[in-house]
C-alpha cells in the first residue's frame, strides 16, 4: 500500500508515530521535518542535515509527503489588507483575510464552505452549507499566507467561513498544529476561536484545559426576540443557556471573553438593546468589539451612522463594559465581518 503523509493535518506526536512505525525513525525526523515544512516553507527539505544524512529514508518519505492541500487562485487588496481566495481539490472555494495591525499580521481562516447557522447578516450563511473543511485544509491556509503570500503571520482568528464549534475536532487539531514550538509556533494566546453561540462545543472547549485559548462569541441582540431574529442558533441555545455556560468556562486569572456586536441601523441599535447588553454581560469578563453593520446580498438594512456608533459605544462605557469600535475594513472587496463568501 502506499504511504501517504498529510503534515499539515498531523499534530507532531502523531507525526512521530507514523514516522517510527512505517520508517523506524522518530521524533528527531518528525521535528526536522516540521520545522522544515512549517518555518522554512518546505523548500529543500532533503538538504536538511536530518534528510542528508539519511538519502534513502528521505527518498522514500519525500513520495509519500502530501502537498499543501488547495490553490490560491486570487487575492484582493483594499489598502494594507489582504482577501485571498482558495480553490480546493475537489473545487469548491474559500476565503481567507490577512489582517494588518500596529505589530504584526493577523490571519482570519475558514473551517467550512458556507456555514449551517443562517445568521441573517451574513453573507456566507446565504451560500448554504457545503462541507467541513479538514484540518490539513485550515492550517493550509495559514502555510499559503505565510509561504506563498509572504505575509508574517502572529494571531490567528477562526472567524472567516463557517462555525468553528460545527467543525470542532478538525478545529482543535489545527489548533494543536499551529500551536507547536517546532512547527508555526503560534502561541495560544495569539488564536481566537469564535462561535455564534453553540453552547455544546463551548462547554466541550471548557474541558479542553486551554485557558490561554481565546473565545470569542458573536452576540448581536441583548434579548432573545432580537438576537433569534438575526441569529437562529438562538432558538436552540438562547441567551440564557448562553450565559450559563460562559460563567462555568474557565477563563485564565486575566483573561477575558471577546463580544463581537454588528450594529444595525434600526435593529439592534436603540440605547434599550445597549442597556439591555450591559446587564446581560455583567457580571463577565468581556472586551466587547463593536461593529457597524457591513452590507450583504439579501439583508437590506443599513449601517449606522459614526454618531450611533459613538453613543451606542458610550452608554455601554458608563455601564462598565470595555468597548471597542472597529470601524469597517475591507469592505470594498468583501472582505468585511460577515461578508466572506461572494464567491
Amino acid at each position: 500500500m502506499e504511504r501517504i503523509i498529510d503534515i499539515f493535518g498531523l499534530p507532531l506526536d502523531q507525526l512521530t508515530r507514523t514516522l517510527r512505525n512505517d520508517y523506524g525513525k522518530g521524533l528527531f525526523h518528525a521535528e526536522a521535518l516540521y520545522r522544515e515544512v512549517f518555518k522554512n516553507g518546505g523548500k529543500n527539505i532533503g538538504n536538511a542535515p536530518e534528510f542528508k544524512n539519511s538519502l534513502k529514508f528521505w527518498t522514500e518519505l519525500e513520495k509519500a509527503l502530501v502537498p499543501v492541500s488547495g490553490k490560491v487562485e486570487e487575492t484582493f487588496k483594499e489598502d494594507e489588507l489582504v482577501k485571498f481566495i482558495t480553490r480546493l481539490t475537489d473545487g469548491l472555494k474559500i476565503e481567507s483575510v490577512v489582517i494588518p495591525m500596529t505589530r504584526h499580521n493577523t490571519l482570519c481562516v475558514s473551517s467550512q464552505v458556507g456555514c449551517k447557522m443562517g445568521c441573517k447578516f451574513c453573507q456566507t450563511a446565504r451560500m448554504g452549507f457545503k462541507r467541513s473543511l479538514s484540518t490539513s485544509e485550515i492550517v493550509g491556509q495559514v502555510f499559503n499566507a505565510r509561504h506563498l503570500l509572504g505575509y508574517d503571520i502572529k494571531n490567528i482568528v477562526f472567524m472567516g467561513m463557517g462555525e468553528p464549534f460545527d467543525n470542532f475536532d478538525a478545529v482543535m487539531t489545527a489548533v494543536e498544529v499551529l500551536n507547536s514550538q517546532k512547527g508555526c509556533d503560534i502561541a495560544l494566546r495569539h488564536m481566537t476561536i469564535s462561535t455564534c453561540g453553540v453552547v455544546p462545543g463551548i462547554e466541550r472547549l471548557s474541558q479542553m484545559n486551554l485557558p490561554n485559548l481565546r473565545l470569542a462569541v458573536s452576540i448581536n441582540g441583548p434579548d432573545d426576540a432580537t438576537r433569534s431574529a438575526l441569529m437562529p442558533v438562538n432558538r436552540r441555545w438562547p441567551l440564557a443557556a448562553l450565559k450559563k455556560s460562559l460563567e462555568a468556562y474557565p477563563l485564565s486569572s486575566r483573561g477575558v471573553f471577546l463580544f463581537e456586536y454588528i450594529l444595525i441601523k434600526g435593529v439592534n441599535d436603540s440605547m434599550d438593546h445597549a442597556q439591555a447588553l450591559a446587564r446581560f454581560i455583567h457580571p463577565l469578563s468581556v472586551r466587547l468589539n463593536l461593529i457597524p453593520y457591513n452590507p450583504v446580498t439579501g439583508f437590506d438594512h443599513q449601517s449606522p451612522s459614526d454618531e450611533q456608533m459613538h453613543d451606542f459605544a458610550q452608554t455601554l462605557t458608563d455601564k462598565g463594559v470595555f468597548v471597542i469600535k472597529r470601524w469597517s475594513r475591507g469592505r470594498s472587496v468583501s472582505a468585511g465581518c460577515g461578508q466572506l463568501g461572494k464567491i
